[in-house]
């Protein structure tokens, strides 16, 4: 017999369903019905199959073959045999031989199938009467494929709920998984932002409050994590359930910052981090509305920063950018790149300003102002150090300058110098006083270096004379440390004298230099221009003070 050898068949198009029973299996073909009516049940076609002893097959994919009808064969089961010596008419009646069992003709138990509104499960209520016998499962998968139910039939939970239930869940359908949301990863933390840090030691250090989170340049700073669109369910019916996507999120970047890679937003600048929960941007100034002490702490800052009141005593404020001061700096310290206090300085023998490039100030008294350019006082300067690499003016209201030492490498201006006290009061010009203080820390360091050097050289030459071979590994690895650390050494050595040759070059290059009085210079006042000295004897008004042949001269104002 040939593989696909047909063997018989039952119907036709026009009872609307084809039977094939070949050797390789048993095909039943559903033909589409243009009138939509109902030519047949899917009991028929049960029965049919039981005639030809046909039990081994799929309920599920029967009644989808019946309800789709699309007119193309589907296998139902596997190799078939016919019974042998039976004729067509015979098959026709063929039945299974099955073990004898007692007839129950009782009435059978009455149900129905209850489907959920969201069409996600079809409940089997059964009416139990001890009177009646209970449905079969083939009743109960009828009924499913009567009502057009094919997805999720629980044939394990039909037969459970056969025997020992009123009530269970015949069919159940997939639920959809909904998306999730985007959501903003931040790759920072304010949570610790306005309190005090605490050192290795668990003791509390109230001058860092840590008032800002710094950002540097290319920094990330959060990152989107999109939404989902989730996954789609299916009811009973087959039919796909769409799900409930998630919610998207814009990316969060601010002022200051810019969008990479679709999802992450990246610092354009250094300065503090600005979170309002919807956009997260980088402000190159840090604003103080009050005063800075117990309440903020030290402030050191990438940026410009402005402050409300003053500096207090024993506090410390550094920015990379301009610092404005609307109060007072009463003892605190102040390092920016320019510095402008509105209130002046009050050094109580302890306070510093110190600008990169300018310092402006109402006032100073008994502090040290230190400036790469010009260090301009409205009023007066009392008993203070200021060195300006350019100009050093104290003009305006009343232009004094009284005691101290003031230094600048091209022009010291004031209207009055000294007292009638005779104070004691030290003014030299022609010397750039940030390039001699760099020089001389640049000699300082270089002598320390040539001693260290001097000392590796002499304690390597004596280990030289050992087997380092005998020496503990440790010992000897010791020594090989101190050989590798003698060329770094030499190297900054080297470049130190190559920078004091540079700074001596600038130094002697300032020639030209002067002191200009408005009003009056009194006695006690010491004068050096180009290092040429003058002690002043008497007082002298409106004058210039300049070097001409090796001897300070005064000219007009």
């Amino acid at each position: 017999m040939d593989e696909n050898e047909k063997i018989s068949e039952v119907g036709g198009e026009t009872a609307g369903y084809l039977f094939e029973f070949k050797s390789d299996g048993v095909y039943l073909t559903v033909y589409p019905n243009d009138d939509n009516g109902i030519l047949f049940e899917l009991s028929d076609m049960r029965q049919i199959l039981k005639d030809y002893g046909v039990a081994d097959y799929d309920i599920e994919l029967l009644a989808r073959v019946v309800r789709t009808a699309d007119g193309v064969p589907v296998r139902l089961a596997d190799r078939f045999v016919s019974p042998v010596g039976a004729g067509a008419e015979e098959r026709a009646n063929v039945r299974v031989e099955e073990k004898a069992e007692e007839v129950d003709d009782r009435e059978t138990m009455t149900f129905t199938v209850d489907v959920a509104k969201d069409r996600m499960t079809a409940k089997i209520r059964i009416e139990r009467d001890a009177a009646k016998k209970p449905p079969t499962a083939e009743a109960i998968l009828q009924a499913l494929a009567d009502r057009r139910i094919t997805y999720g039939i629980d044939n394990d939970a039909i037969n459970a709920g056969l025997e020992h239930g009123s009530e269970f869940i015949a069919a159940k359908g997939t639920a959809p998984q909904n998306g999730i949301d985007a959501k903003i990863e931040r790759k920072f933390s304010l949570a610790e932002k306005g309190k005090p840090a605490v050192n290795k030691y668990d003791q509390v250090d109230y001058k860092n409050m840590n008032l800002f989170v710094l950002a540097k340049k290319g920094q990330v700073l959060a990152e989107r994590i999109p939404h989902t669109q989730g996954i789609p369910g299916t009811n009973i019916f087959g039919d796909e359930i769409r799900p409930k996507p998630g919610k998207p999120k814009p990316v969060p970047a601010g002022k200051n910052t810019e969008i990479k890679d679709e999802n992450l937003v990246v610092s354009l600048i250094e300065g503090q981090i600005v979170d309002n929960g919807t956009k997260i941007s980088v402000d190159p100034k840090l604003n103080i509305d009050g005063d800075v002490g117990v309440g903020t702490g030290n402030i050191d800052f990438v940026g410009a920063v402005d402050i409300g009141g003053s500096v207090m005593q024993g506090f410390i404020v550094k920015a990379t950018g301009d610092i404005n001061i609307k109060g007072m700096v009463s003892g605190g310290v102040v390092h920016g790149y320019n510095v402008y206090i509105a209130g002046g300085v009050q050094g109580m023998n302890r306070g510093e300003v110190r600008a990169e490039e300018e310092v402006r100030a109402a006032f100073v008294e008994n502090a040290k102002i230190e400036a790469g350019g010009n260090i301009f006082i409205t009023d007066v300067a009392l008993h203070s150090d200021l060195r300006a690499g350019k100009v050093l003016a104290v003009e305006g209201k009343r232009g004094l300058v009284t005691g101290g030492y003031l230094a600048a490498g091209e022009e010291i201006r004031a209207k009055t110098i000294g007292n009638t006290l005779f104070v004691a009061t030290k003014l030299v010009v022609g010397v750039n006083p940030m390039l001699q203080r760099r020089y001389q820390e640049t000699c300082k360091e270089y002598a320390e270096l040539k001693k260290k050097l001097s000392q590796l050289t002499k304690a390597l030459n004596t280990l030289g004379k050992i087997d380092v071979s005998k020496l503990p590994p440790e010992r000897a690895a010791q020594i090989s440390q101190m050989t590798r650390s003698q060329f770094p050494l030499a190297g900054k050595i080297e470049r130190d004298e190559k920078l004091i040759r540079e700074l001596e070059e600038q130094i002697a290059q300032m020639r030209i230099g002067r002191i200009r009085v408005a009003d009056k210079m009194y006695p006690g006042t010491r004068i050096i221009i180009n290092s040429v000295m003058k002690n002043i004897q008497s007082e002298e008004q409106h004058c210039t003070l300049t070097v001409e042949d090796d001897e300070i001269k005064s000219g007009a104002y």
